[in-house]
């Protein structure tokens, strides 16, 4: 995805916040531009120069912590799961995190572009691919497990 300000919303934040329990300011996916149920799911977040995280980390020199590029991940892949008929209402739980790595900073102006490739289920259990990236470099990739409950 190279443009990613043609990318059109097909949910924005209020249909995601339809689909997920997290609200404001913790709701870090702003919208989703690509959506198979149970399969795959592209979201977009826009770091605003705004956002509450980045008064503290770090002053005079502001990057979205690594654990919140690792939610808004989780976020992403939790609309998939959680837009399915016999998911709904439900939530989804990490259940492990492998081979997560960080290979750029995500600083104020840039937009992460959020994608979710789920390869295996098994029940309530399931994984997936995970990749962050900022104008086409990866920011973060790695193999998300989840719980739906």
């Amino acid at each position: 995805m190279d443009k990613v300000e043609e990318l059109r919303a097909i949910l924005g934040a209020e249909e995601i916040m339809k689909i997920i329990p997290h609200r404001p300011p913790f709701l870090l996916v702003d919208r989703i531009v690509e959506l198979i149920p149970g399969k795959r799911s592209v979201g977009i977040k826009v770091v605003r120069d705004d956002e509450y995280y980045l008064r503290g980390h770090f002053p005079g020199n502001p990057i979205m912590p690594g654990v919140l590029i690792l939610e808004a991940l989780a976020q992403t892949g939790a609309v998939a799961e959680l837009c399915l008929e016999e998911n709904k209402g439900k939530i989804v739980l990490f259940g492990g995190i492998d081979s997560l790595r960080f290979r750029r900073q995500v600083v104020p102006g840039d937009t992460l572009v959020l994608e979710i490739e789920i390869t295996k289920k098994r029940g309530p259990v399931g994984k997936g691919t995970a990749r962050a990236t900022v104008d086409g470099e990866i920011a973060a990739e790695g193999e998300l497990t989840f719980i739906v409950k």
